[in-house]
């Protein structure tokens, strides 16, 4: 089967061709489980060690650097796995071994013991780096004869990603936080192994897109890495030069990675304080360095001369573009460093600081608005998996037997946990509830992002970044605001939960403006020989942005113990305003850069 990008077009789901949603519901699965077990980390780790639902009584400084270090590893190891797509093993079945290693992953999790936390972490990081870069991969290989459809499909693929985050949370984060850790840790994992399953017996869709990669060509045929595309002027292979630089900088990033939390860790447990790095140096003109310090900044050097010295030596067009992904990346580092407080500072607010009990009338009122906000959105994505299943059943029926199945689970679980919140007179909305707003929103208001990228309306690459800066920093705002009255130092408190309610809409649209876009851009302005191993450098941005979060987050009961939590709320509301100002300024730039690509 010989399948072409326009072949795809044939099956057609709500514009696009039924393959997008095949990944649409595969990425949902992964990303049930990803956030599932996000959702559940620091509020396992920083519970005490009595009471109903016991954790481990960790402190949060130590709970958020091992929040950190793992958000930014599954970021980070996503560019060996598409230099392992790319070479080796093909973009699907790149897919399915990462699947299946993340289901282990969740299964050694769901046992609660400190060695089957770690390892199932390790695992969980694997297995995301195997398939997180190849799932883009493969949309931007059937998209690639229809640019214009590109970030329409790239939007509603991201619903799908938050369609699987809003299940995830609410029913990994319900069941963890009201019924048992393992609960949720366990159920992430078996949904894990059944989108594994579904997009394996899906892969006739496919045709030949993400097979394992030919060693020999016959006569005739061309190898497609080998293809000079515009604006190149030759192959750049990698240098020796290159490969130190990048091993030089790779190794320092997870060096320090991997330090923050054992020192932290140990500190915290009354251990001797476990440091890699045990050692400082005076650096003239910097003053003294701690090793660690002093390795973030020779791996952070090394890496800016890697990407500089790869771009120029491209012609000017190709240069250009890489240069403009690099901007685009150097932003994205601050965007996710304040987004990505949602599973960290933001979970901790929502526990210790939220008034979350409510009775009478105002429980009645939650129950209702929270049976609609289940109900609406799981019909929705029912509605799509509906449409999926009568254009592509005859083709791949076992797959869609299987998605089927899992949905007819999710419907009797959320049913269960429905009728077991109305039996009951008071109602306490468990923390995690308020990530899944961050998913309602996208699944309400992404329809009309994708609507409006195709429009004559769309803005430009470096407004629409700008933008989503500037809304994520006015979210942040309503926290900073709401949290004015909480006495400096108070470990506890009770805040109206609409700050969180206003700070996650105002996160959402800045997401949805930046985000999706994000990966549309890289694989239009990238050569597509490349995509795969641009897509793994463009998480290494993410990653970056996600140990700045936890690093940041780190520092709450610091902050708020010497100022406020409005304080620690507001540099969050500053310097992201700042920074996406500042990127709608150099909007100018960014369309020089790009020649052409809209």
């Amino acid at each position: 089967m010989n399948t072409t990008s326009t072949d795809f077009f044939k099956s057609n789901v709500l514009g696009h061709p039924a393959g997008l949603f095949v990944l649409f519901f595969t990425e949902m699965w992964e990303r049930f489980s990803y956030y599932g077990m996000r959702v559940l980390l620091v509020l396992f780790l920083t519970s005490a060690l009595t009471g109903f639902n016991p954790g481990w009584a960790w402190d949060r400084k130590a709970a958020l650097a091992l929040y950190g270090t793992y958000t930014a590893l599954v970021y980070i190891t996503p560019i060996i796995g598409g230099w392992l797509a790319d070479n080796k093993i093909g973009y699907k079945m790149a897919v399915v071994y990462g699947a299946i290693i993340m289901t282990l992953g969740h299964l050694f999790m769901s046992f609660e013991t400190e060695t089957f936390l770690y390892l199932g972490i390790f695992c969980l990081i694997i297995g995301n780096g195997l398939f997180k870069p190849n799932m883009t991969s493969i949309i931007s290989h059937m998209y690639k004869d229809h640019p214009e459809k590109k970030d329409g499909a790239y939007t509603l693929f991201y619903m799908g990603v938050n369609a699987g985050a809003f299940l995830g949370i609410l029913l990994c984060g319900t069941l963890g936080e009201k019924y048992g850790w393992s609960w949720g840790f366990g159920l992430a994992g078996v949904f894990m192994f059944l989108g594994m399953l579904q997009f394996y017996f899906a892969q006739p869709l496919f045709g030949h897109i993400g097979d394992k990669p030919k060693k020999e060509f016959a006569e005739g045929e061309v190898n497609p890495t080998t293809i000079l595309e515009e604006g190149e002027t030759g192959l750049n292979h990698f240098t020796m030069v290159d490969k130190v630089l990048m091993y030089l900088s790779g190794l320092a990033g997870v060096l320090y990675v991997i330090n923050d939390p054992l020192y932290e860790i140990s500190k915290m447990k009354g251990l001797t304080p476990i440091n890699l790095f045990p050692f400082s140096v005076n650096v003239p003109g910097i003053g003294e360095l701690s090793g660690q310090n002093l390795v973030i900044l020779i791996g952070l050097i090394a890496f800016i001369i890697l990407i500089v010295s790869r771009i120029g030596r491209y012609g000017k067009v190709v240069r250009d573009r890489m240069i403009a992904v690099a901007l685009f990346a150097f932003f994205t580092v601050f965007f996710w460093a304040s987004f990505e407080q949602a599973g960290g500072s933001m979970n901790i607010f929502a526990k210790d600081y939220t008034n979350r009990v409510l009775v009478d009338n105002a429980a009645i009122i939650f129950k209702v608005i929270n049976t609609l906000i289940y109900l609406v959105p799981l019909a929705i994505i029912s509605w799509v998996l509906l449409k999926l299943y009568k254009a592509s059943h005859k083709l791949i029926p076992l797959s869609n037997n299987i998605l089927a199945s899992s949905f007819i689970i999710i419907w009797a679980i959320v049913l269960w946990l429905l009728y077991k919140e109305f039996i009951q007179d008071k109602t306490e909305i468990p923390a995690t509830w308020f990530n899944i707003l961050n998913s309602l929103y996208i699944i309400a208001f992404a329809p009309l992002f994708s609507k409006w990228w195709e429009s004559k309306y769309n803005p430009s690459a470096a407004v629409k970044y700008g933008l989503g800066l500037v809304l994520l920093g006015i979210g942040f705002g309503f926290l900073a605001f709401g949290s004015k009255d909480i006495p400096q130092g108070a470990m506890t408190a009770t805040v109206s939960i609409m700050w969180l309610v206003f700070a996650y809409l105002l996160h959402t649209l800045g997401e949805l403006c930046l985000s999706p876009v994000g990966l549309s851009y890289v694989s239009k302005l990238v050569p597509g020989r490349m995509i795969a191993m641009m897509f793994g450098v463009w998480y290494i941005a993410i990653a970056i942005g996600n140990k700045l979060a936890g690093t940041m987050g780190g520092m709450i009961d610091e902050i708020t113990a010497e100022y406020s939590m409005s304080r620690f709320f507001l540099i969050f509301t500053l310097i992201p305003i700042g920074v996406g100002v500042i990127a709608m300024l150099l909007s100018p730039l960014f369309k020089k850069l790009m020649h052409g690509v809209k």
